[in-house]
C-alpha cells in the first residue's frame, strides 16, 4: 500500500500494480474483471478481487487501441491497429463478432456501443465514423472475406518495391488470418467519410433518458481538427448518424472525452481541459491542467481525473479545483478507468511503461450500513500496518518495534471483541499476545475450544545488497501478490485467522471459544514460549484442537495439508588448544595438535560418505517405511510431475521427498576460528555449528545425548592434548499428526470448498536448463545425483496458475495411522523437513491434537528477499479458517 510521494492525507494510494511485457493502450472494467488492451494485440483479463490474470486473449494483429465494456449486455468491444472491431462475451471471454470495413480505415482509435439501438460505432484514422447494427447481423449478406483487412494488401507494408514486385507476406502459424467470431462487414451506406478534418480520436455516448439534454441518445466525437461534434442517432435507419452541433475552441486535437451529467470534458493536445455545458453548448471553463498532451480523462467518485503524456495525474473537484496531483507512471498515461469494487473506489491507469496501476481514491459515501470492518479490504490495510513494524526478534535494536507490533496486534484483537492480555516473557525476549474470543454456545458441552498458534516476529531484511524490489517493511501489491517481510511468514496467515474469527463474531455465528497465542520469538527458536504457556495455563484454559499455519504448498498450484514435521537439535562443538594463535610457517609442526584439524576429524566421524549419520543406535527408533506410505510418496510425486514434466522423474522426486520429510540428516552450518583471517594462522580455537534434523519417534533428549557421546568418542580417538566442549543451543521435537482425525477432515473439506474442484490443468513451465560443469570442476562417475529442492518445484512457474492438482491416493504415515477416505479431488497431505518448536509442545501440554494448514505457495520466498504472498491465497485462507472455526467445535 504505497502513498504517492509528497502526498497528503486522503490522496490516492497505490493499491496494486500489474506489470505487463508491453504498453497498455486501453482499459475497461466490469463488475469483477479488469480488461487491458496491449501493444502486442492482446486483451488481458484480471480479477478485480485478487488481481490474478484470468486470461490473455490474442485479440488483434496489431495494438489494441480501444476497449468498451457494456455491463448489462456482458459485452466487450475491442478495436485495434488492424482496422477491426472485435466483440467478446465478458463472462466466457469467447469471441462473438468481428466487424470490419471494406475501406482502408487505418487504425480504429475508438469504439462505442448504443445498447438501445444495438449499434456499434467506430472512429478511424481515415477521419470517418462507421457503424454496424447488430440486430441486422443475421439478415445481412454473407461477407466476402477476400475484402477482410487481413486479406487485403496494405498501402504501405504491401507496396511494390524495386522492379514492381511487392514483398511477400511472411505467414505466421501463431496468428490466424481471420477472427474466430462471426464475420460482420460494414455496409458502405453505414459510413460517414470525413466526420472530422483529422483523425477521429475519441467517442462517447450521452443522453438516452428523459432527463437527457438532447432527449434521445447522441454520439459525441472528438477529432484531430480540434472540433467536437454531436451526432443524432436514427433508430429507424440502423443507428445512422447526422450532425447536430459542432463545438469549436481552437486547433489543438481533441484526444479524449468524458461526460458528467450535462458537462462534457475534453482533453486536448497541449495540456488544456475544456469544459462544455451541453444544455447551452457553451464553453464554460478552460483548465490549464498539464504542460503536455492530456491523453485520458474519466469521471467518477465525485472527481474528474486527467492523465497526461508525462505520466502525471490530476484529480479535480466539481468546482475544477485540483485536489491532488501525482506521478502515476514513468512515461505516457494512455488509458484510464474508474470503478467501485466491494465498497472501494478505484481509479485505474495504464501506460507505455508496461504497467497498470490501481489507485485507491477513497471509500464510498453510501456504504452499506451493516457492512463490517472485517472485509478483505480491511484485512489488507491491517496487514500493511503490521508489516510496517520491524519485528525482527534476532536483533536487539528492534526490540521496541517488536513490542509496538505486539501492542498493535493486541489492540486489533480488542477492536474485534476479544479478551486480551500481553503475556510477559523472560527478560530480553518478546511478549506473547493472548486473545480469547468467547462463542455464544460456550455453555454447550459438545462445543470444543480451538487454540490458534502463530508468531508476529520475522527474520531480518537488511537490504544492503539491494535485492528487494521495494522497502521490505512497506507492503506493496504487484501482479496479484503482496510483497513485504512477514506477509507469508507469518503475519499474513495470522491475520487471515484473526479476521475469520472477527467475521464470525460480527455475524453472531461464533459457537465456541477461539484462543490465540501469537508469540514474538519463533524465529529465534521460541525462546521462553514454553515457560510463558506453563505459567498461564489457567488463563488459556482447556484446549481441544490446535491449529497453526506456518508453512507452504509443495509447489505453486496444489493446496496442501501438513501432518508431519521433523525436529531439530542445534549444537556448537568447540576444540581449544593450550597454545595461542600461531604462524604456520614459524611454528607449524606435525607434533602440534591443531584445533582445526581435531575439529574436522570429529566432524568427519559423525557421518558416512553416503551422508548417513554415524552415531551408534541413532536409526533404531526411526519408523520403517510402510507399503501404504510408500504409495503416498509415489502418488504425490506423480501429481507434481504430471502437472510439470520438467520436474523430472516421479520416482526420483518421491525419493527426494522421503529424504526431506522422513529421514534424519546432519548438517554442518559454519566453522569459525580464532585469530586474524589469513592463510598462515594456526587458530587457538575452532568452532563448528551443526544441526541434526530428527524424525517422529526420535526425541531431542535421546539424540542430544547420543550426539554428545559420539563427539566425545571421536575426540578421544584422536589422543590429542586439546580440549573439547559442546553445547546444545536449541532443540525442537518432531511432530506427526493424524490426518484421519476430525480437524484434518474438517480442514480438507474447507480447502476443497474454498479452492473448488482440483483438476488436471497443466500450469505453464519452462524446460529445466541443462547442467553445465565449471571449467575447474572435477567430474566423477561415482558422484551422487543432484538432489531436488523446494525451489526446483517452482522452476518455471508462470505465477498465473490456478490451484489445480491431480488427485493422489490417500497418503499415510506410520502403519497405525488412518487417513480420510479417498475423494474425487482433494489437497495433498504432506510432511515437511523443517521444524516448529511449539507444535509438539502444545500438543503434549494441552493433550490436544494439532493440524497444520499451509497458506502460501512454494515460491513465497519466506526468509529471503522479496518475500510475498498471493492475494487469493490470503483470502481463501481466511475462508478456510472461518469454516473450520465454525464447524469443528460441533464435531
Amino acid at each position: 500500500m504505497v502513498r504517492p510521494r509528497g502526498s497528503s492525507q486522503g490522496q490516492p494510494v497505490l493499491f496494486h500494480k500489474i506489470k505487463n511485457e508491453t504498453s497498455v493502450l486501453a482499459l475497461a472494467v466490469s463488475d469483477s474483471r479488469l480488461f487491458a488492451g496491449t501493444q502486442a494485440g492482446e486483451v488481458l483479463v484480471w480479477s478485480l478481487e485478487t488481481y490474478e490474470r484470468i486470461d490473455a486473449i490474442k485479440a488483434h494483429h496489431r495494438g489494441v487501441l480501444s476497449l468498451y465494456a457494456v455491463e448489462k449486455e456482458a459485452l466487450l468491444f475491442s478495436s485495434g491497429g488492424d482496422a477491426i472491431v472485435n466483440v467478446w462475451c465478458t463472462k466466457t471471454l469467447s469471441p462473438l463478432y468481428s466487424i470490419y470495413s471494406t475501406y482502408d480505415v487505418g487504425d480504429v482509435f475508438c469504439v462505442a456501443y448504443a445498447a438501445s439501438l444495438e449499434t456499434v460505432y467506430l472512429g478511424s484514422q481515415n477521419t470517418s465514423i462507421q457503424w454496424y447494427d447488430l440486430s441486422e447481423k443475421d439478415r445481412r449478406p454473407i461477407p466476402d472475406l477476400s475484402r477482410h483487412p487481413l486479406n487485403r494488401n496494405h498501402r504501405f507494408f504491401d507496396s511494390k518495391g524495386p522492379g514492381g514486385a511487392p514483398t511477400p507476406r511472411r505467414a505466421s502459424a501463431s496468428e490466424p488470418r481471420s477472427h474466430s467470431g462471426k464475420q460482420l462487414e460494414i455496409d458502405k451506406s453505414d459510413i460517414l467519410q470525413y466526420a472530422h478534418n483529422g483523425y477521429t480520436y475519441c467517442m462517447i455516448l450521452a443522453g438516452g433518458s428523459e432527463e437527457g439534454v438532447f432527449g434521445d441518445e447522441v454520439l459525441i466525437s472528438g477529432g484531430g481538427d480540434g472540433t467536437i461534434k454531436i451526432w443524432a442517432l436514427a433508430a429507424d435507419k440502423g443507428g445512422a448518424i447526422s450532425e447536430l452541433k459542432t463545438l469549436e475552441s481552437g486547433d489543438e486535437a481533441v484526444l479524449t472525452l468524458t461526460i458528467d451529467d450535462t458537462l462534457l470534458y475534453s482533453g486536448r493536445a497541449g495540456g488544456d481541459i475544456n469544459v462544455w455545458d451541453l444544455e447551452t453548448c457553451q464553453l464554460v471553463r478552460r483548465i490549464e491542467s498539464h504542460v503536455v498532451d492530456v491523453l485520458t480523462l474519466c469521471v467518477g467518485h465525485g472527481s474528474v481525473f486527467s492523465g497526461s503524456a508525462n505520466g502525471a495525474v490530476k484529480q479535480f473537484s466539481p468546482r475544477y479545483e485540483c485536489l491532488h496531483e501525482w506521478r502515476a507512471h514513468d512515461r505516457l498515461i494512455l488509458a484510464s478507468a474508474v470503478t467501485e469494487h466491494r465498497g472501494k473506489r478505484l481509479y485505474l491507469t495504464g501506460g507505455n511503461d508496461d504497467c497498470v496501476a490501481i489507485w485507491d481514491v477513497g471509500k464510498t459515501n453510501n456504504e452499506v450500513k451493516d457492512s463490517t470492518f472485517t472485509n478483505n479490504d480491511q484485512l489488507l490495510h491491517s496487514l500493511a500496518q503490521l508489516v510496517a513494524f520491524r519485528t525482527v526478534s534476532s536483533k536487539p535494536e528492534y526490540a521496541q518495534d517488536c513490542r509496538r507490533g505486539a501492542s498493535w496486534l493486541r489492540n486489533l484483537f480488542k477492536n474485534f471483541g476479544a479478551d486480551t492480555e500481553m503475556l510477559r516473557a523472560p527478560e530480553n525476549t518478546n511478549p506473547v499476545v493472548f486473545a480469547h474470543f468467547r462463542g455464544k454456545g460456550t455453555h454447550l458441552k459438545q462445543c470444543k475450544r480451538i487454540l490458534f498458534y502463530g508468531h508476529y516476529d520475522v527474520v531480518p531484511a537488511d537490504d544492503k545488497q539491494r535485492l528487494w524490489a521495494s522497502d521490505p517493511f512497506e507492503m506493496h501489491g504487484l501482479n496479484g501478490y503482496l510483497y513485504g517481510r512477514g506477509v507469508s511468514d507469518n503475519k499474513g496467515p495470522v491475520l487471515a485467522a484473526v479476521f475469520a474469527v472477527a467475521e464470525l463474531v460480527a455475524e453472531k455465528s461464533l459457537i465456541s471459544d477461539i484462543v490465540f497465542l501469537i508469540e514474538g520469538e519463533e524465529e529465534c527458536g521460541s525462546r521462553g514460549f514454553q515457560d510463558v504457556v506453563r505459567r498461564n495455563k489457567h488463563l488459556i484454559g482447556n484446549i481441544d484442537w490446535i491449529l497453526l499455519a506456518n508453512s507452504y504448498w509443495l509447489d505453486d498450484d496444489i493446496p496442501c495439508l501438513t501432518y508431519g514435521l521433523r525436529g531439530v537439535v542445534h549444537a556448537t562443538i568447540q576444540v581449544e588448544s593450550h597454545l595461542p594463535n600461531l604462524h604456520s610457517g614459524v611454528d607449524g609442526s606435525q607434533r602440534i595438535n591443531e584445533a582445526m584439524k581435531d575439529l574436522v576429524s570429529v566432524l568427519a566421524a559423525l557421518s558416512c560418505n553416503d551422508g548417513s549419520i554415524r552415531i551408534p543406535g541413532f536409526y533404531d527408533p526411526v519408523l520403517r517405511l510402510t507399503a501404504s506410505e510408500d504409495q503416498t510418496y509415489t502418488a504425490i510425486s506423480k501429481a507434481l510431475v504430471g502437472r510439470d514434466p520438467a520436474r523430472g522423474d516421479a520416482y526420483q522426486l518421491a525419493e527426494q521427498l522421503k529424504g526431506r520429510w522422513r529421514e534424519p540428516t546432519l548438517t554442518i552450518h559454519r566453522i569459525t576460528t580464532s585469530g586474524p583471517t589469513g592463510s598462515s594462522v594456526i587458530p587457538h580455537t575452532a568452532n563448528a555449528t551443526i544441526s541434526i534434523r530428527l524424525v517422529p519417534n526420535q526425541t531431542t533428549l535421546a539424540v542430544s545425548e547420543a550426539l554428545k557421546e559420539a563427539v566425545q568418542a571421536a575426540f578421544m580417538d584422536l589422543r590429542t592434548s586439546n580440549e573439547l566442549s559442546m553445547t546444545i543451543d536449541h532443540a525442537a521435537e518432531p511432530w506427526l499428526g493424524d490426518p484421519g482425525n476430525k480437524i484434518f477432515r474438517t480442514l480438507e473439506g474447507a480447502v476443497i470448498d474454498a479452492w473448488g474442484p482440483l483438476g488436471h490443468q497443466r500450469r505453464g513451465s519452462v524446460p529445466a536448463a541443462k547442467p553445465r560443469m565449471k571449467d575447474n570442476a572435477i567430474a566423477s562417475a561415482y558422484a551422487k545425483p543432484k538432489p531436488g529442492t523446494s525451489a526446483s518445484l517452482t522452476n518455471g512457474s508462470d505465477h498465473h496458475s490456478q490451484a489445480t492438482a491431480d488427485s493422489p491416493s490417500s497418503p499415510t504415515g506410520p502403519s497405525n495411522t488412518k487417513f480420510p477416505s479417498s475423494r474425487s479431488w482433494r489437497p495433498l497431505f504432506i510432511r515437511e523437513g523443517g521444524s516448529i518448536p511449539a507444535i509438539r509442545f502444545l500438543e503434549q501440554e494441552f493433550k490436544a491434537p494439532a493440524a497444520h494448514l499451509p497458506c502460501g505457495q512454494a515460491s513465497d520466498k519466506a526468509h529471503l528477499d522479496n518475500e510475498r504472498m498471493r492475494l487469493s491465497n490470503l483470502y481463501k485462507s481466511k475462508d478456510i479458517f472461518k469454516r473450520v472455526f465454525r464447524e469443528l467445535p460441533l464435531k
